[in-house]
Order: structure tokens, then sequence, then C-alpha cells
């Protein structure tokens, strides 16, 4: 069964170290996908996410500036991040890891989500909605992501871990039944 992203309840984040002490947070605002969702066979799920790498967002106009140039993203280049799913495991009664190749600057790598469903329920227009929480972590060098900055005291202005959250809310698409 196909489920469409709800946005206005749905976002994409990271977290990466900023000179080794903080965490900065940022958000990519404009992703889109498809979602088929096999509820008697879970496993069976196929989850296929693109993600505009302009639409990047950490509330400072010159760091997204900087993100989005070849130092990492590259966005002229490689406009689309995306997310296509190998397969699922199961491993526990609402948990699973969603296995996949995550794409960035056009070089694809398997990761790991660890994925936990919230359950589903009708929504007060009568569409069917279901929750999903993602999390992964992925060293951004990996995908060639590696400017940098040494810092004076020692150690990097940026780190190499970068953890991505995913917040998923859901529409159940109904099937039109044929004649």
């Amino acid at each position: 069964m196909t489920w469409q992203i709800d946005f206005a309840h749905s976002s994409v984040h990271f977290t990466v170290r900023h000179m080794m002490f903080t965490n900065v947070r940022g958000e990519f605002e404009k992703f889109d996908g498809r979602i088929e969702l096999d509820e008697n066979n879970p496993e069976a799920t196929v989850v296929d996410i693109q993600i505009d790498a302009n639409s990047i967002n950490t509330r400072e106009a010159r760091r997204d500036a900087h993100l989005k140039s070849p130092d990492f993203l590259d966005a002229d280049n490689h406009p689309i991040l995306t997310f296509k799913s190998k397969r699922v495991e199961r491993n526990g009664e609402s948990t699973a890891r969603l296995i996949g190749d995550l794409t960035i600057r056009g070089e694809a790598r398997e990761v790991v989500m660890d994925v936990e469903y919230a359950g589903q329920a009708k929504n007060p227009w009568g569409m069917m909605i279901a929750g999903f929480s993602g999390r992964t972590k992925i060293n951004r060098k990996d995908w060639g992501l590696n400017w940098n900055q040494a810092l004076e005291a020692g150690g990097w202005l940026v780190g190499d871990v970068i953890t991505i959250d995913v917040e998923l809310e859901l529409i159940k698409q109904e099937v039109a039944e044929a004649v």
C-alpha cells in the first residue's frame, strides 16, 4: 500500500559537533518520497526519499551557503540527496533496521537506520495516518565531505559524525477499485 508523506508533520534533521563542544542542528526543508508499506509483511516495505540539497537550513545563511558549496554538498552539481531502501529487518514489535543506500554528491553508501513505528490512527478528516521515527549516524568523510579547519587549541572545527533524524507522518493512499 502506498503512503504519502505529510510534510506539515514530517522532518529531516541532522546534528554535527562544532568546535568539538556543541552540537549544531540543521534540517532539510524540502524532501519528497514514496513509501510502499506492506502492513502484513513489514520486511517487504520499500522507502525511496529525495532531499533537496539547496533546502538545507542551519539558521545561519553564511554556513548554509558554505554547506551548499563544493566543500560539502556541492548542491549546484548534486542538487538531490537520496535514500533507497534495500531491506527491512524487524528487531522488535515496533522497531526495525532499515538498510539502504544514501547518496550524497553522487556517491552511494549503505547505511542502517534504526526505525520505530509509532502506530496508526484516523486523523480528524477520516484519513488513516501512520508515524515513524528513524535515526542513523554517518561519517561525512565517507561521502567526500572532507573540508575542515584545525583549531588553535587542538581538534577540528567540524565533527566527522553526523546524526540524521527523520520523523515521518504518512497518509494512506486509497486505491480506486477496478470496475
